[in-house]
């Protein structure tokens, strides 16, 4: 079953166009963004409509980079970034504002 849920916790949407390979080496092929399988796999729709599931490290969306221009990112890269971005929101407060006991 595809868990579309677990789509908006990486920041990816359903459609969202992406890029894929079928085989490492081989060449990029346009894509829509469709979900994420119980397995981890990513599932997309190709141009013809048919249905793949491929491993995160195949699948490329478009996201800023450092200088603020869209490139292609892995969407294993892009999923590591947000999980970590995620756990500093509950970061103990600094040594500055504890109280001491």
């Amino acid at each position: 079953m595809i868990d579309s849920g677990v789509l908006a916790q990486l920041r990816l949407t359903n459609g969202e166009p992406v890029r894929f390979r079928k085989l490492d080496g081989g060449r990029w092929l346009p894509g829509k963004m469709s979900g994420v399988a119980a397995d981890g796999s990513i599932t997309i729709h190709d141009v013809n409509g048919a249905a793949r599931s491929l491993r995160p490290e195949r699948v490329e969306v478009r996201r800023p980079g450092n200088r603020g221009r869209l490139t292609w990112q892995r969407v294993s890269d892009v999923a590591i970034t947000w999980e970590q971005l995620a756990l500093w929101g509950d970061a103990p407060a600094s040594k500055a504002t504890r109280k001491r006991t």
